[in-house]
């Protein structure tokens, strides 16, 4: 987790100086995105003083090899293969980032990329623009929404079946370089040139904020990035000043961490007091150090709603695990990954890097919330291990992995070893683990982008998302073209297995095209009418209820 300065919106800076598809895949793979792409770790580039232990012995056995082996070696390979072997002996969360991998995996923290700033679909094996990203550089040379890029530089890309890797690939390059794309708008014959000349681009952490009802605002972190702070501290400028949110849901479920100064930033804004611990780190040679609140909120929020899960690590556990602790909102879920090892980056000769676990975190109780990793195998297939044993499904089977009793500012029990568990536990929506669900999903994204440009214009007669989720339904007939459409790529689902995921999948399909209209608020406002955690959170906060009696909830 790194430490990162702390930014401040426009407005306050003024001040200052004056589904369940995807639990399964996150189930099989959060151990390795954890552990390459947003680990807790302090960014650094200085060399540590190495130890005396017969410096030379590994490049001394590796310059024998490549001088006398039988065959031909790959020297780089067998280097990079015995650093991760040694790693492997460490944690789950020390890591080697070759030099190819490294410029992906800090964009991912650093909250930005070098491009041409557009989202897009494939679609029937054409690049389609979503929309450009505003003030990027498509917007700016003219790219529209619908737009399908048919050639990049001087290669044909529509119907090629190319992926999306291979898109991101070609379009993707340093800043103040130039790309050359030819497009296709609507029903013209003849392409278009552009020349696109790539630059920053911001890559959003927090994917949307709005009013969840008059009082109750709903912010969705999806990782913490260098920007997140900032983004967060924007979204709920809006909800305060411009509608009045006066409580707050902080939606944080399946998001794997990042940057610990950026979560425990936003934290210092929802405590009034100044000096509370909201965590703090210490390590064999690393010395205790103490995140505490600022005391100056810039807003004042009254009472507050957690969401995790999961898929809930690091920074988000430290939110959880600080707003627990000191009784300051409800924590609402399931118990959350258990990620408590902080990792420092040291940045190699050769321009690779190594992540190494240096210190762990501590929760304002002095709770320890990582759980074991001497199986490193059962630690990377915690949450499918956690599906099996029904723990998603029930309370009564959440596993704690450390017994010894911790309090909150109000004595109210909780536990480490094993993440955060939630104040009121609300089981997994079954309904979305059908198989059939989960293979209809993945078609819907191509096909609801087709939907919305055939049925354009009376889509865009609704003037807001309220109006939209009162008055849009798929009907029958319209469901029936998306099954047809289905079984023409090759899937054919029999009617009693649709009539099993019809209500789903409708769901689904209509959150996606209020996406197409109203962007990110209208997926979210129309999903989470439906979400059960998130309608839980929306109880609490309309009536609410003493954190001690939460164990009837």
């Amino acid at each position: 987790m790194v430490e990162h300065s702390e930014k401040k919106p426009k407005k306050l800076n003024i001040w200052l100086p004056l589904l369940f598809s995807a639990v399964l895949v996150v189930g099989m793979i959060l151990g390795a995105k954890l552990k390459s792409n947003s680990s807790n770790y302090t960014s650094t580039t200085d060399i540590p003083i190495m130890p005396r232990t017969e410096p030379g012995r590994l490049e001394e056995l590796i310059r024998y090899i490549d001088a006398r082996y039988v065959d031909d070696v790959d020297s780089e390979a067998m280097i990079e293969k015995a650093i991760n072997n040694l790693l492997e002996e460490l944690d789950p969360h020390s890591n080697y980032i070759s030099s190819s991998q490294l410029r992906e995996v800090n964009e991912v923290l650093e909250g930005n990329f070098e491009g041409i700033g557009v989202e897009f679909l494939i679609v029937e094996d054409t690049i389609t623009v979503v929309a450009p990203i505003v003030g990027g550089p498509s917007d700016i040379v003219g790219i529209m929404a619908g737009d399908k890029i048919v050639t990049i530089e001087d290669s044909i890309v529509a119907g090629t079946e190319i992926e999306s890797k291979d898109v991101i690939s070609f379009l993707r390059g340093d800043r103040g370089s130039k790309v050359n794309v030819g497009i296709k708008r609507g029903q013209e014959t003849a392409l278009r040139a552009f020349t696109i000349t790539r630059d920053e681009i911001p890559d959003h952490s927090v994917d949307v904020g709005y009013m969840i009802d008059p009082e109750t605002g709903y912010i969705k972190v999806s990782r913490f990035s260098a920007t997140t702070y900032t983004e967060f501290m924007e979204k709920l400028e809006t909800l305060v000043e411009t509608y009045g949110a006066k409580n707050l849901i902080i939606d944080l479920r399946q998001n794997p961490g990042g940057y610990l100064q950026e979560a425990t930033n936003i934290l210092s804004q929802l405590f009034q007091d100044k000096g509370k611990t909201l965590v703090y780190t210490e390590g064999r040679t690393v010395r205790r150090n103490d995140y505490t609140t600022s005391g100056r909120p810039f807003f004042r929020i009254n009472d507050i709603s957690i969401l995790i899960d999961e898929g809930s690590a690091s920074a988000s556990e430290i939110m959880a695990g600080a707003v627990q602790d000191w009784d300051r909102g409800y924590i609402i879920g399931r118990r959350s990954f258990g990620k408590g090892l902080v990792q420092e980056q040291y940045n190699l000769r050769d321009g690779s890097a190594l992540r190494l676990t240096v210190a762990r975190y501590y929760t304002p109780s002095d709770r320890l919330i990582q759980k074991s990793y001497e199986d490193k195998n059962k630690y990377n297939d915690d949450v499918v291990r956690r599906l099996e044993s029904g723990e998603l499904m029930n309370s009564d089977s959440v596993f704690v992995g450390d017994t010894t009793v911790y309090r909150t500012s109000e004595g109210r029990v909780v536990y480490g070893g094993g993440g955060i568990t939630p104040d009121v536990f609300i089981p997994l929506d079954t309904a979305l683990l059908n198989d059939n669900y989960i293979l209809l999903r993945q078609f819907l994204p191509e096909y609801v982008y087709r939907y919305y440009e055939q049925h354009k214009k009376g889509l865009d007669d609704y003037q807001d998302i309220a109006g939209f989720k009162k008055n849009f339904t798929l009907n029958d007939s319209d469901f029936g073209q998306f099954l047809e459409y289905v079984a023409g790529k090759g899937l054919e689902i029999a009617p009693e297995d649709i009539a099993e995921v019809d209500a789903n999948v409708r769901l689904m399909f209509k959150a996606r095209l209020a996406r197409n209209i109203f962007k990110q608020e209208g997926f979210y406002s129309v999903w989470n009418d439906n979400d059960k955690v998130v309608q839980k959170a929306v109880e609490l906060l309309r009536k609410p209820v003493p954190l001690t009696s939460l164990e009837d909830q």
